[in-house]
């Protein structure tokens, strides 16, 4: 995201201070949330190394993975600190308790850009994107509203980022719940490229310029924005 504004970053650094202490605070709550969903979830169908580990904590510090952290702020593409899981301890059905696990966190993340929509769904709040000034204290109304809108695309840049199905996304885990044992069998013997796999794109994205992650997530968090908003948030 840092890269999107450099040029804002460096004509006013004292402006952009507040958008960045307002992104990296977004980016802590989102991906907090989203690792301490994974832990709760696992820890409720019989899994307690997270929790043994301390990862079953909203505490940020045992979340945040520095690199992950530092991509999401400079590129809006990131992740935290893999919650370990231990597949034997799910006695019903291994493999789907997995990928509910890996859900969860996605899922926390579009919950929590639900919520932060709520605002502008009862009419409390004008959308930045389609500002009327029908509110008193338009100054104050027009900036809670554009914080709201970037929390919200930051959790919705999570949710559906770490939905692709590449390891060690969460995706990775959906895919392998849902798709058949076949299908899942070649996915797991693509799991060791798939870091560099991710690094590639990404590196491709932003260096080269061939926008393949963009068209993948782009697309769907625009879609859910529209879903839940009523407007695209990027």
């Amino acid at each position: 995201m840092l890269l999107r504004n450099f040029g804002q970053l460096i004509a006013d650094p004292l402006g952009f201070a507040p958008f960045l202490i307002m992104i990296i605070g977004g980016l802590v709550i989102a991906i907090t949330i989203h690792e301490f969903s994974h832990a709760f979830l696992a820890y409720r169908m019989g899994d307690y190394t997270a929790k043994s580990l301390g990862r079953l904590s909203i505490n940020p510090l045992v979340h945040l993975d520095v690199m992950g952290s530092l991509m999401l702020l400079l590129v809006g593409i990131g992740w935290g600190k893999p919650v370990p899981v231990d597949e034997r301890a799910f006695t019903k059905n291994p493999t789907r308790q997995m990928a509910l696990v890996a859900f969860a966190g996605p899922f926390s993340n579009l919950f929590m850009a639900m919520v932060l929509s709520l605002p502008f769904n009862f009419g409390l709040i004008d959308l930045p994107f389609r500002y009327t000034g029908m509110f008193v204290s338009t100054i104050y109304q027009r900036a809670i509203g554009e914080v709201l809108v970037t929390l919200i695309a930051i959790n919705l840049l999570l949710a559906v980022f770490n939905l692709l199905p590449i390891a060690p996304l969460d995706g990775s885990k959906v895919a392998k719940g849902i798709l058949s044992s076949n299908m899942a069998h070649h996915l797991t013997q693509l799991d060791p490229w798939g870091p560099g796999i991710l690094l590639t794109l990404i590196a491709a994205d932003w260096f080269l310029g061939f926008g393949i992650l963009s068209l993948l997530i782009i697309p769907p968090v625009n879609l859910l924005g529209i879903i839940i908003l009523g407007h695209p948030v990027l």
